[in-house]
Formats: C-alpha cells, structure tokens, sequence
C-alpha cells in the first residue's frame, strides 16, 4: 500500500481501515483528506454523510462530473455542508466502491423510541451497543453531547443523544467492516473527530466487532481550539473557520 510523506505512508497505511476525522466545514479538513485517499488508494471508501442507497448510485462516470454526481446523492439538500468542499474526496478515487454508513433523521427518531439495540438489529450485542457504558464515560459522553448543543438540551435529553451517537458509531463500524470484506483493504473511512475517535467512536467498536483488524486513526483539530482526544495515529490541525456564533439558533 503505497502512500507518499505527505500522507504519512508509514502510520496510515499500515492500517487495512484508516478512518479520516474532520470538523465538517472546515475546507481544509477536506482537502487534507483528499490528498490522503489519493495516496492510499483506497478499495473503497465509506462516508457518515451517504445512506447505503445513495453510496449505490455512486459510478466513475457519474464522479468524473460534479454536478452530475452532486444531482445525483441529492447532497446540497442533505444539511452537509456544500458538495464542493467534499467532492476532492470522491476524484480522488473513482476506481473505488463506496458505502454509506448514515443514519436519517427518521431513523435517528425511531431509535429514540426503540433504543439502540432494536434500531440496529441482530448483531447490536457484537458492536457493544447491548451494554451499558462505565459510568465515567457515559458522564464524559453526556457533557460532549451537553456542550455540543450549547446546554440548551433538558437534561434528560442527554442519555438519549449519546444512545444515537452509538447506534452512529456502530453503524460506520459495520460498514467499514461490509467494505473490507467486500472490496480488500486498505478501506477509508470519511467521518467527523467524533466517530474517528479510538477510544470510543467507530474504530473502538469495529475492533470489538473484528478483533485483529488492523485500524488506523487520523484527527484534524483547527488552530486556537479544543485539542483532539488522545490516541489518534496522526493529529494536524489546520486553520479555523469562522462560524460566527454558533450557539445563536439555540438561543
């Protein structure tokens, strides 16, 4: 598995699946990305942002015209940030397969309802999603979740999120492992920090679920802001975006 300096051909490409982390608008984030799946040259590629049925329709002719593949996912009425910054992604690698890992909103709802094992099915108890987490991570997870929303979540509301945020972990934990299976390694993976990280996001549960998978990590933190959890293979950080106020809507 080939890989230039640039893209750390040493650490990343000793993984068979390499999840790629991001702040979502950061364009730099995402063009650090597409350099790095240009290096790996990866069998296939999973995305947070794509369903399965969308990640179906995805072909090189359709990759080689933005436009046409932008039409195509229906991704600029998603709620992604713009295909543009996104699209480097795909060109560079339009050989690959591509799966979705998301989970819709209406999936995300019902999973509310029904909790995270029935959401996800038979194979909920090998992603670990049958098992209460230890208290000092389900406490750490409530305040990511708490200051994510800007406190403006009801405190019984918190639980409910990180539920959601496994059923998404172990969601983009399955399909990296339908990829690897399906098309050979190496296998990328396109998510944000959160699901990257190794010691509680979707490589933690994709080693549960598959002991001996080589797994490799990569955060991207910006400038001036909160650093990256601990344990990342590869941490860079690139400028920050101007959000603004972010906790404006809630307010």
């Amino acid at each position: 598995m080939a890989a230039t300096a640039h893209a750390d051909g040493g650490v990343l490409a000793s993984g068979e699946v390499i999840f790629l982390g991001e702040q979502h608008d950061n364009p730099a984030h995402h063009t650090r990305q597409a350099e790095i799946v240009g290096a790996l040259a990866p069998r296939a590629l999973v995305f947070e942002m794509l369903t399965p049925e969308q990640a179906g329709r995805i072909t090189p002719g359709l990759i080689a015209e933005e436009d046409a593949l932008e039409a195509a996912l229906g991704w600029n009425a998603s709620g992604w940030p713009d295909f543009s910054m996104y699209y480097p992604i795909f060109a560079a690698a339009p050989e690959a397969t591509y799966f979705g890992a998301a989970v819709p909103r209406e999936a995300a709802r019902a999973a509310m309802e029904a909790g995270p094992v029935a959401s996800f099915g038979p194979e909920a108890a090998r992603y670990g999603l049958d098992r209460a987490l230890p208290p000092e991570e389900q406490s750490a997870r409530e305040a990511l979740q708490a200051e994510a929303h800007c406190d403006a979540l009801p405190e019984e509301m918190l639980p409910v999120m990180v539920e959601i945020q496994r059923l998404r972990d172990a969601r983009l934990a399955e399909a990296a492992l339908m990829a690897l299976q399906a098309a050979g390694p190496p296998v990328a993976v396109i998510t944000g920090n959160g699901h990257a990280r190794p010691d509680w996001g979707a490589p933690a549960l994709l080693a549960r679920a598959a002991p001996g998978t080589r797994i490799a990590t990569f955060g991207q933190s910006e400038t001036g802001g909160p650093p990256l959890p601990p344990g990342f293979d590869r941490v860079e950080e690139a400028p920050p975006v101007d959000r603004g106020d972010p906790c404006a809507a809630f307010r």
